[in-house]
């Protein structure tokens, strides 16, 4: 007996390591995460106002191992792209410039070469523009207001403000019926006049967000809470008989009140999420949010953990810009967590750094060992060639 396993003992090894062999060749391989860089209207390197600077922020992409681009479409109300909905005058300056729509020529450059192009759309602000096309339409009607009727713009200060620092800037009301038609009017028309680009990425798809920020309406005496515009109150009102702009009696009417304006948000995810698959299958989605989860619920009203348990949306791009490693090493460790159906990208602050890229590099190799399904700079004005020397010598992420 034990001479037939001395014997047979070979052949049990060959064919264990042959199985071993097999299941290794026979094991799909491992999808490469995405690396991608933010690219903003007010870049100052005019990236679309010249076929050069399409041709180099390719070449930039391809050296520093960037698979995707985020290129903002749409920013506080102006389109830059071809638009027939609304105002275009930016666009035509860069056609203007170029002679051409050089839009068109990123993507296909873009394709060529295996780049990722997002259409990158500010959702609900509007910066400072109050001449934006739907405000000529409608009117301030379709800003969110905070409990005192207030903008969240600073036009003129009052004795609250030395309690807390707003964002100057004019939000819409995602509450508002006339708003979620004009959004999903814009993405519809980028969409099918650009059936090249990957997918849409939404930014701004969130109430203000005041600092210091309050948990919940509840805490309304303490700080600023958004959402009272007029539409938005209306329904609400129709639907429970709560007035929210009168003090509301108790811990589950306040609940109440805070769940409807996360369900307007997600509503609105929803629908557009909805508008982009019917186009394509294949296009994606996705979110910049507010990394932390617990703001993000509770101040701002955007659930983007619920989005990816939904499958609303295909990832979200965590906007953690910082400077404290311990800090964004924690964040990122959190936010993995919720990846639900979808995945979790890291956006690094990259502006923060240009001055000290050992902080810059430090933190990239803290985040890369967290292995997110992606990593995204803010931005292409910060791009330098010592960054991309440093991003060209590292692997892409392993997932």
């Amino acid at each position: 007996m034990k001479k037939n396993i001395l014997i047979l003992f070979p052949v049990f090894c060959f064919l264990g390591f042959s199985l071993l062999f097999a299941q290794e060749k026979e094991a799909p391989a491992k999808e490469i995460p995405a690396r991608g860089i933010w690219v903003s209207v007010f870049s100052s390197k005019d990236v679309l106002y010249a076929k050069d600077g399409v041709n180099n922020l390719i070449s930039r992409c391809k050296k520093a191992k960037i698979n995707e681009i985020y290129l903002q479409f749409f920013q506080s109300g102006n389109a830059y792209y071809d638009s027939k909905v609304c105002d275009r005058s930016k666009y035509d300056e860069m056609i203007k410039a170029t002679g051409m729509d050089s839009l068109d020529l990123l993507l296909r450059e873009a394709q060529g070469n295996n780049i990722k192009v997002f259409a990158w759309v500010n959702v609900l602000s509007l910066g400072k523009n109050d001449k934006a096309d739907i405000l000529k339409k409608y009117g301030r009607s379709v800003l969110t207001l905070d409990q005192h009727q207030r903008v969240s713009r600073i036009e003129s200060k009052t004795e609250l403000d030395k309690y807390y620092q707003r964002e100057d800037q004019i939000f819409l009301e995602p509450g508002d019926p006339r708003v979620e038609e004009y959004i999903l009017t814009v993405i519809n028309e980028i969409i099918n006049r650009y059936p090249l680009i990957s997918g849409v990425h939404l930014d701004y798809i969130r109430y203000p967000s005041p600092v210091p920020f309050v948990p919940g309406s509840r805490f309304n005496k303490f700080g600023l809470t958004y959402g009272y515009g007029q539409k938005n109150v209306e329904r609400f009102m129709e639907k429970t008989g709560l007035n929210p702009r009168d003090t509301l009696n108790n811990e589950d009417e306040y609940l109440a009140w805070d769940n409807w304006k996360r369900q307007q948000l997600t509503d609105l995810v929803r629908k557009i999420s909805g508008l982009v698959k019917v186009k394509s299958p294949d296009f994606l989605l996705s979110c910049a949010v507010i990394p932390l989860t617990e703001r993000a619920y509770a101040n701002t009203f955007q659930d983007w953990s619920a989005w990816l348990e939904e499958g609303i949306v295909d990832y979200v791009a965590l906007m953690s810009y910082t400077k404290d490693n311990q800090f964004i090493k924690e964040v990122v460790k959190s936010g993995l967590g919720h990846r639900g159906k979808g995945k979790v990208y890291v956006g690094i602050g990259l502006f923060l750094m240009k001055n000290n890229l050992d902080l810059f590099y430090n933190q990239y190799g803290i985040v890369a060992d967290l292995a997110p399904d992606g990593i995204i700079f803010f931005s292409i004005d910060d791009l330098s060639e010592k960054v991309i020397n440093f991003l060209n010598s590292k692997p892409n992420l392993k997932p």
